[in-house]
């Protein structure tokens, strides 16, 4: 297997980001909500920001207000001092719609090695208060 370098994360990021989506009819920068399921869900394309939160946590900013939690299955590694990510939707490329409950991957890509890999579930969409209740260094 051939390490990912930082011009493959960045084109697999691309590429995430144009795949057709279903946003239930939400505008754009907007989260959505899955009617069938009641879960609520987002485009890869609508994060703007993340940051790390207590190990294996990681919070994205989704459109203007929405913030997700997201739990890592095992520990996202080099995520402390990253410029940027990508978010990869589990099951490839066939869409970039995540709803809570999903699972995904976080890409790193490595200054100096290979890109670093963890795999997220979405946990939750998180209400104003708790956003406002977020210590500053973990508010996306």
């Amino acid at each position: 297997m051939r390490p990912l370098t930082a011009s493959a994360v960045v084109s697999a990021l691309a590429l995430a980001a144009c795949a057709p989506t279903e946003t239930g009819g939400s505008g754009p920068g907007m989260a959505a909500n899955d009617p069938s399921s009641g879960r609520q869900c987002f485009s890869v394309s609508q994060v703007n920001n993340y940051t790390k939160g207590s190990p294996g946590q990681v919070f994205l900013r989704v459109g203007r207000s929405a913030v997700y939690e997201l739990q890592a299955a095992g520990g996202c590694q080099d995520l402390d001092f990253a410029q940027q990510v990508a978010l990869v939707p589990d099951g490839g490329m066939a869409g970039s719609r995540l709803c809570t409950d999903d699972w995904a991957r976080v890409i790193v890509p490595g200054s100096t090695s290979a890109a670093t890999v963890c795999r997220v579930r979405i946990s939750r969409q998180l209400t104003e208060a708790e956003v406002a209740a977020l210590p500053p260094r973990h508010r996306p």
